[in-house]
């Protein structure tokens, strides 16, 4: 079942430490950087999260500094799953700028090449249209320039960024079914 409700709420810096503690089970955890290369190159622009209730939280970060204690509350609780799509990406970028180390954490592009050996197709778009019945319009966030001021960031450009994290659970739990399915669940746990 897809909400097709999100609340969108744009946060500079730091999530609150309310925030942070309502979060339950897992969160869905998307970033937009500069680039995708290196993070000494492109720099982290925004973090998109998503909670169990569609709730989308999109924060960007202190590019002075890039504390953010709440937020790495999160990154770090054990007891949380967090769930990437492309996580080796995304990983990498939240650890290099905000000097975590980033626990428990799903890939659902690793969990669709896994699951999915039938399809050549494992990227966001052509999982939500396949799992999620949804197509998503990729042309807005590659044309978009991240690092802006938040307060810049127009409504579609945010609903695109939301979008990245709104289907991660929905995503996760169906490729999860059909590792299970197809005996290849402890396969993708060795890898995480």
């Amino acid at each position: 079942y897809l909400n097709l409700y999100m609340k969108i709420t744009k946060i500079k810096e730091d999530i609150s430490k309310e925030i942070a503690e309502s979060f339950k089970n897992s969160v869905a955890i998307d970033t937009e950087a500069t680039g995708l290369q290196i993070p000494e190159r492109d720099k982290l622009s925004l973090i998109q999260i998503c909670d169990e209730n569609q709730n989308v939280f999109i924060i960007q970060p202190n590019k002075k500094n890039f504390k953010a204690p709440n937020l790495i509350s999160v990154l770090e609780n054990n007891q949380l799953m967090k769930i990437f799509h492309y996580a080796r990406m995304d990983v990498h970028f939240l650890e290099f700028y905000l000097k975590t180390n980033v626990k428990n954490y799903w890939c659902t592009k690793l969990m669709s090449r896994l699951a999915r050996t039938f399809s050549p197709n494992h990227g966001l778009k052509d999982l939500c249209e396949s799992l999620c019945k949804v197509k998503l319009d990729k042309k807005v966030g590659s044309s978009t320039d991240w690092n802006k001021d938040l307060t810049e960031i127009s409504d579609k450009e945010a609903t695109y960024a939301a979008n990245d994290v709104k289907y991660l659970k929905t995503i996760k739990d169906k490729l999860q079914t059909m590792l299970e399915r197809e005996k290849r669940f402890d396969l993708f746990l060795s890898t995480m």
